[in-house]
């Protein structure tokens, strides 16, 4: 097991145990820096334990009110007049068979994956690259789409796809550690209220069991919404 530098020791150390308010969690962020580099902010979500099974899927879109403060590269699958729309709003890979024949021989970097309906039939070709890493197309997140200048604009501001893994934990990216306070407030709210969302109507009891607030390298803050706004 690797050895924790003291720093990380120290913030372990001083990181509450007890569930806090969103302000004092992300204050406390801040405060204590895991790394020099700015870290992201991220929001960790432990569901329901039925949910673990796996055969109720959690996934949803949430448009983070202050972005990601992260560069999302986006690639599209599209011909035509729609490959040329996609171009035009800023996508850094657009195409339809090449595009396919790159991601068969493995290539896979890249954060969000758009296809049109019409590319869509081919797509699916390559699902099993894509879907273990969670970068399948999918209509319910608005990555399979006949606007998808739209998507790509979304994508780049903020807009941010959750997903369920099989233990039933989720995690989504709440912005940078560089940001306002109450911007990244602001953000992990969105967060939330996103996965809150996404709750399956044949889910009973309790949804959302714990909710923690950390930096790429910092300690975990435990948050209240969880027991308190979650059920």
């Amino acid at each position: 097991m690797a050895k924790h530098g003291k720093k990380h020791l120290n913030n372990l150390k001083a990181a509450p145990k007890s569930p806090v308010s969103v302000e004092e969690a992300v204050k406390f962020v801040k405060e204590h820096a895991g790394a020099k580099f700015d870290e992201t902010v991220d929001v960790y979500m432990r569901l329901g334990s039925s949910l673990a099974k796996g055969d109720t899927p959690v996934r949803g879109v949430v448009r983070l009110p202050h972005g990601s403060g992260k560069k999302v590269r986006v690639i599209v699958f599209a011909a035509g007049t729609a490959a040329d729309q996609a171009r035009d709003a800023g996508a850094d890979e657009v195409g339809l068979d090449d595009l396919i024949a790159k991601v068969k021989g493995g290539w896979t970097d890249f954060d969000v994956a758009i296809a049109t309906t019409d590319a869509m039939k081919s797509v699916r070709s390559v699902a099993r690259v894509l879907g273990p890493r969670g970068l399948m197309p999918n209509p319910k997140t608005g990555t399979v789409t006949d606007d998808p200048a739209t998507a790509v604009k979304e994508s780049k501001a903020g807009k941010v796809d959750f997903r369920m893994d099989k233990t039933g934990n989720v995690c989504v990216v709440a912005g940078k550690r560089s940001f306002e306070a109450a911007k990244l407030v602001e953000n992990i709210n969105a967060v939330v209220a996103a996965v809150k969302s996404a709750r399956p109507a044949t889910v009973k009891g309790t949804f959302i069991k714990s909710l923690t607030v950390a930096t790429t390298m910092g300690a975990p803050v435990p948050v209240i919404p969880a027991a308190e706004t979650a059920l």
